[in-house]
């Protein structure tokens, strides 16, 4: 069963150098709480898995304008003028992946998949250092899972036992990323007792979640 834990606590579980995953898509379904502590900190060299980079001062952005991060993997960086700065300075490694991409890579790390195969970024810079793989007389790139030390979520609702809901578009990336993480911490909008979901409304299963924050 999930734990509960205090915002210092989870801000503690991520270290210097860490790989971790966040949900959202510019800030939406976002543990922003966390991700705010998590810019207080001072913890630094993390690669940062997620779809974008929000805004210089909302979500994740806040790591990149902080110099938190040594990588990046993502889909979009447009919202956060800094990021292209930091790349073309050489102060911020940034893998470009697609978005559907993206989300299939961190569901086959969550699967225990050892890569997609996907035509999307064929004859472009996406395929570059990446395997070719023909099925049936078609290419296709291999493209490697992701997984994380830390994966940061955030939920509309969860139960005491850590079942999750996402309402709206908050469920972005969030579901995938329950998956694919050694640790997974929760930030939920709203907590009900055990039985108030209802078992077909559950996005994200409690034996996925290791802590809710208080």
């Amino acid at each position: 069963m999930s734990q509960t834990i205090s915002l210092k606590d989870a801000v503690a579980k991520i270290k210097d150098g860490m790989t971790i995953m966040v949900g959202g898509f510019l800030a939406n379904g976002t543990p922003n709480t966390i991700i705010d502590a998590l810019a207080e900190s001072g913890v630094k060299d993390l690669t940062l898995i997620c779809n974008d980079t929000a805004y210089p001062d909302k979500g994740v952005g806040k790591l990149l304008v902080n110099k938190q991060l040594k990588k990046l993997i993502a889909s979009y960086i447009g919202a956060t003028p800094e990021a292209s700065q930091m790349m073309n300075a050489g102060e911020l490694e940034i893998e470009f992946c697609p978005q559907g991409t993206l989300a299939e890579r961190v569901r086959a790390g969550g699967c225990g998949l050892g890569g997609i195969l996907t035509p999307t970024g064929l004859g472009t810079i996406v395929a570059e250092g990446k395997q070719v793989i023909n099925v049936d007389g078609r290419d296709y790139l291999l493209e490697l899972p992701l997984h994380a030390d830390v994966a940061l979520i955030g939920a509309s609702v969860a139960d005491e036992a850590g079942n999750l809901v996402y309402r709206g578009t908050s469920k972005n990336f969030n579901p995938l990323m329950a998956t694919a993480a050694d640790v997974v911490i929760v930030e939920a909008k709203e907590k009900v007792p055990v039985g108030d979901i209802l078992p077909e409304n559950v996005h994200t299963p409690g034996a996925l979640v290791d802590f809710i924050l208080e």
